[in-house]
């Protein structure tokens, strides 16, 4: 039995402050500099090949948060709050893999993920040993934004989503997403050549598909022997399903080859509304795969750069070891 810890984490509001629409971009913005917008930042990747980056809370720290696309609220260790004393905000609903609890959440003065601090945000309080990481940064601070991560160079850079992009470099696909919860979803995915929508889910470090989905490969033939797969949600909660690997995922014309996922009956899906077709998130096992990944929230693009000198299918082979 392969146990797992996974950073995933979706907040629904329990207050008015939670319910509101994710911030759009001005309609008409100033004009930028495209050479002087980008914000490097150094990440590190853990032992489950998931993304921290250094955070400062108020001025403190750094500490390490993990990027997650598919949270649509950020999050902080209790250890954190307490020990830098942060006033409480309210209780919320947390979605996470496992079902719905009630958490607490804290009133943090600043966050700063770039040099340009974000005041004033409510965040969930979570233990750091069920997140892996001292934090969550979720789609909260990243909305309006476009975030690239460079595999090569260890680094994740961070522009506003109206800067134009530089010219495009050899290898880059753009793939067409829609808009979800605050998160990223691509509609024209295929898993094995069966029609599936696709979560852009760094957080997770392996791809999980619905039962669903689980169903239609496994009534064609698509999937093989599956494996006991047991995941820790945000919460410490445990959830168990079958480890399989499907021959490719195919998005936007790019296919990736022997890729790993987990089915369970996850209530993330029911969430999101996607637990009646098939579906999956996709986890950073299957986004490395890339040389460079870039995510744009306001403008819905998921944007992939391949490898060099080799096809996905043969290159990423690798995707395929548990």
């Amino acid at each position: 039995m392969i146990r797992l810890l996974l950073g995933v984490a979706v907040l629904a509001g329990a207050t008015a402050a939670f319910a509101q629409a994710v911030p759009q971009p001005a309609t008409a913005p100033p004009p930028v500099d495209g050479t002087t917008q980008t914000q490097d930042i150094r990440f590190r990747s853990d032992d489950q090949n998931r993304m921290t980056v250094p955070v400062l809370l108020s001025g403190s720290g750094p500490y390490q948060f993990l990027v997650d696309t598919a949270a649509d609220r950020s999050a902080v260790s209790r250890s954190i709050v307490q020990k830098l004393n942060f006033p409480p905000a309210t209780t919320a609903e947390l979605h996470s893999l496992t079902g719905v609890s009630n958490v607490t959440t804290a009133r943090v003065p600043s966050i700063a993920l770039t040099r340009s601090p974000r005041p004033n945000i409510e965040a969930a309080v979570l233990e750091s040993a069920n997140m892996g990481a001292d934090g969550i940064v979720g789609s909260d601070l990243l909305s309006g934004q476009r975030v690239q991560f460079d595999f090569a160079n260890r680094t994740m850079s961070i522009v506003p989503s109206y800067t134009p992009d530089p010219a495009a470099e050899p290898g880059s696909i753009i793939i067409q997403a829609k808009r979800k919860n605050g998160r990223l979803i691509v509609t024209d995915a295929e898993a094995a050549d069966q029609q599936t929508v696709m979560v852009l889910d760094t957080g997770a470090e392996i791809s999980i598909g619905n039962e669903s989905l689980h169903r239609r490969l496994l009534q064609h033939g698509l999937a093989d022997v599956a494996h006991g797969f047991q995941i820790y949600s945000v919460t410490g909660a445990l959830i168990s399903g079958d480890y399989m690997i499907i021959p490719k995922l195919t998005a936007g014309g790019v296919t990736i080859a022997n890729v790993p996922i987990v089915f369970v009956d996850a209530h993330t899906f029911k969430q999101l509304k996607l637990d009646q077709k098939p579906a999956l998130l996709l986890g950073m096992s299957a986004i490395r795969a890339f040389k460079k990944v870039s995510i744009d929230f306001a403008n819905r693009r998921f944007r992939v750069v391949l490898p060099e000198h080799s096809a996905l299918e043969t290159r990423l082979a690798f995707a395929g070891q548990p």
